[in-house]
């Protein structure tokens, strides 16, 4: 599959090495350009390029930077009428995003990325530490697979990230629209648990809409 990750970041990178090992076509971009991914190019053996080569002429294309800089990428980043299936691994964070006040106002945030790319997108990735995503993937006949939340509106989209999730040794669960996916925000049951897909299921289904006061803004945000 041709991958473009959007972020080199810790989830960014660490999906960049998982992806090309197993077979991926993966090209990497961020936002200081392509000379400055030369080391991580060669440890993954992905492709460094600029965010627009990125986003084009790629099956699927993950979105993985900080809340506060997707309203920084070219607002025609992805063509209209382009099927490219977009993943947003991102999370709020207002002590670094600062304040956004859709989403303190109750939007989810992948709703609210959704937006600001003018294009539908898949959560996911979001809820997993990076060295646990790196490290802790298994085969599909070994007990003990962590599993990962995926929500989304378009079904044929969240199948092909499911698969993906499998391939890389976690169990996919899907987690409804992109509607109901404040279910895997920071704060709730689901995040950063490592949990197996029957818990995640029923972590899922706990959840409270209220952001929890450490993940939203205050005076200072």
């Amino acid at each position: 599959m041709k991958i473009g990750i959007i972020g080199a970041g810790h989830i960014g990178g660490t999906l960049a090495r998982r992806l090309s090992a197993l077979g991926h076509d993966v090209s990497i971009a961020n936002s200081r350009g392509p000379e400055t991914l030369a080391a991580l190019a060669a440890q993954t053996g992905a492709k460094a390029v600029t965010v627009r080569e990125a986003a084009r002429g790629k099956e699927l294309v993950i979105v993985t930077i900080p809340e506060k800089s997707v309203r920084d990428l070219p607002k025609d980043l992805f063509a209209s009428g382009d099927q490219t299936i977009i993943v947003d691994t991102g999370n709020y964070y207002p002590k670094r995003d600062g304040r956004i006040a859709a989403i303190e106002d109750g939007t989810p945030e992948s709703q609210w990325v959704a937006q600001q790319l003018g294009r539908p997108v898949v959560k996911a990735f979001n809820t997993i530490y990076a060295q646990h995503l790196l490290e802790r993937g298994r085969a599909a006949d070994q007990s003990g697979r962590i599993a990962l939340p995926v929500a989304g509106d378009d079904s044929s989209a969240k199948a092909v990230v499911l698969r993906l999730i499998d391939e890389l040794g976690f169990d996919g669960v899907d987690a409804g629209t992109l509607a109901e996916s404040w279910r895997q925000q920071p704060g709730t049951p689901v995040y950063a648990a490592d949990l197996n897909a029957r818990e995640t299921q029923t972590a899922l289904a706990s959840a409270g809409r209220e952001r929890s006061p450490e993940f939203r803004a205050s005076a200072r945000s």
